[in-house]
């Protein structure tokens, strides 16, 4: 509005400067001599005053276009001493300067707000530029952890800690990794996440490290509670009948020794031998199977069609579902779903939890168990088996994938532990959701 005022005002003078122009040409043509003395003197001053009207307007613009540059948005320009037709310019100046300022002002304020966040949280942030490694910025938590008053690249921390710069130089945003930091001849472990951003033709990367040390300690020290709670429960089911059955023999061979052995003590000591031996190989074998936990470190990765994978499941387990009248029903959203994995592995997955679900129908009405596979909002892969089964309490939710937890009298306890530790090593997750009396349903998370 301000600026369409000044043009109008530039074009009520250009016009009159035109009418001038006509009137002396008009006198030159009819030789008016006389009124061509009287014209051209307005001439002059008409051309005088648009030079300087255009020139001053020219001033004004330079001026405010310089405090712009220079982010000087507290010039004020005089509007109350200015030209009238420079008033309405000069007030746009001052208003455009204020708006500015205000947005600056703004601007500065969250800039503030946000470095007094970051210093404040315990997670350490550090960015800097990917081309030449240039430190831009660090927070006080991040120099805390690392022990390190300043960075002016990120190359520098290889002289400190040559495996914590690889791990963080390697690290691809969107990406996280737990790394170790040597400080003070100290160990510890760090969550480090990864982002990246690009601003003025820049490419800059955003690491956060995250002391874990403290809940790693924590949730590795009740890992080894319930482990241990587990082992010593299967142990001490095995080792109480045996020192039962020991001494207990032993007494009966002491009574032998003193009133002569019959056939019967021989045959009564003979089962108790063996009944310890068993016992014993028992312990062996749960021994064994133990140091065995982790012999799977390998993978042989195809791509795996989830429909024909679910096809040969279903043919394989058909003849017990049909004897125990189980009806199983296989959900493909996206027929051609396919996943990076070891088919033999996720076989062995998916049997085990298609048993223990047919496990846990025993004795409910219409069994059912469905099979289903699809493509998660996230992008990845969902397999799911579910079953109308009779459910877990929460307790056992928290234990089942504990090695040698089990809930069945002849179960063994591992068969859950492997499950897991498949599908972590597939660089993929198992998690369970279950209902006492309503059923239980597993889900397994790949890409």
């Amino acid at each position: 509005m301000i600026f369409e005022q000044f043009e109008a005002r530039l074009t009520l003078r250009v016009v009159l400067l035109f009418g001038v122009l006509c009137l002396s040409a008009f006198a030159v043509a009819w030789s008016q001599w006389l009124y061509l003395m009287v014209l051209l003197p307005l001439l002059a001053y008409q051309l005088t005053d648009l030079i300087r009207l255009q020139r001053k307007a020219q001033e004004e613009l330079n001026q405010f276009v310089e405090s712009i540059h220079y982010r000087d948005f507290s010039r004020y320009f005089d509007v109350k001493h200015a030209p009238a037709e420079l008033q309405n310019l000069r007030q746009g100046f001052n208003e455009i300067n204020t708006t500015f300022k205000v947005i600056s002002k703004e601007k500065e304020t969250q800039y503030h707000y946000l470095q007094k966040i970051l210093e404040l949280i315990d997670t350490g942030i550090l960015s800097y530029k990917l081309e030449g490694g240039e430190v831009v910025w660090m927070n006080e938590a991040l120099k805390r952890l690392l022990q390190l008053p300043y960075l002016r690249t990120i190359h520098s921390l290889e002289k400190r800690d040559a495996e914590l710069y690889a791990d963080v130089a390697g690290l691809q945003p969107g990406q996280s990794k737990i790394a170790t930091a040597s400080l003070d001849k100290n160990a510890v472990k760090i969550l480090l996440s990864a982002t990246a951003f690009q601003t003025d033709g820049q490419t800059y990367k955003l690491i956060a490290f995250q002391n874990v040390n403290e809940a790693l300690d924590e949730t590795e020290s009740k890992a080894w509670q319930k482990l241990l709670s587990v082992m010593t429960h299967e142990i001490m089911n095995s080792i109480a009948p045996i020192s039962s059955l020991a001494d207990t023999l032993k007494n009966r061979l002491q009574e032998s020794l003193v009133n002569g052995a019959t056939t019967e003590d021989v045959e009564d000591l003979e089962v108790g031998i063996s009944t310890i031996k068993r016992r014993s190989e028992g312990l062996l074998k749960f021994a064994e199977t133990y140091r065995n936990l982790n012999k799977i470190i390998t993978l042989n990765l195809q791509c795996v069609s989830l429909r024909e994978q679910f096809a040969n499941l279903q043919r394989l387990m058909q003849p017990t579902l049909t004897q125990k009248q189980i009806s199983l029903e296989v959900e493909l959203k996206e027929p051609e779903i396919t996943l990076e994995a070891d088919a033999n592995l996720l076989d062995q997955v998916l049997i085990n939890l298609l048993v223990n679900a047919i496990e846990s129908l025993k004795g409910r009405p219409e069994p059912r168990i469905c099979l289903a596979a699809y493509r998660a909002s996230n992008g990845k892969v969902v397999v799911k088996i579910s079953d109308n089964g009779s459910g877990m309490s929460r307790e056992v939710q928290e234990k089942i994938f504990i090695p040698f937890f089990s809930t069945k009298k002849q179960g063994s306890g591992i068969g859950l532990s492997l499950c897991k530790q498949i599908v972590m090593l597939h660089k993929g997750t198992i998690q369970v959701q279950s209902v006492e009396g309503v059923g239980t349903a597993f889900f397994l998370r790949f890409g």
